[in-house]
């Protein structure tokens, strides 16, 4: 439960600083409540959607040496901003090139502070 917590907060962090460093087409106006909300959405993209379309796209994965990553990446960030908007909860990416340089962000925010963290040390101890 501890781990779910800190990959939520990790999320929302990094998903807020991505909004934030000035990328044309990706906004938030929220509270840090919504923002949870939005990374918990985020968190469900990328467990339930992401694995079936990391499945259907290994042949171009393994085609470009692991680089098809990236636009899987935008393609989960795109569909939350969708998620949220339907929702109406102030997360807005509009057009693949702020889903693209969004997901740079969010993945380089996500990996630092996992890093400072220690988010995947006890993940790592239970195998």
């Amino acid at each position: 439960m501890r781990n779910l917590l800190i990959r939520l907060l990790i999320n929302a962090i990094a998903l807020y600083v991505a909004t934030r460093v000035g990328i044309a087409g990706l906004s938030f106006e929220g509270d840090w409540m919504t923002m949870a909300l939005v990374a918990f959405i985020f968190g469900l993209v990328n467990a339930l959607v992401r694995p079936v379309l990391t499945f259907l796209t290994c042949p171009l994965l393994i085609l470009t040496m692991g680089l098809f990553t990236l636009i899987i990446n935008a393609l989960m960030l795109a569909l939350t901003g969708w998620i949220a908007q339907q929702f109406k909860l102030g997360f807005v990416v509009d057009g693949f090139w702020a889903a693209f340089l969004g997901a740079l962000v969010v993945s380089i925010v996500s990996f630092l502070l996992t890093v400072l963290l220690g988010g995947d040390e006890t993940r790592r101890e239970r195998r």
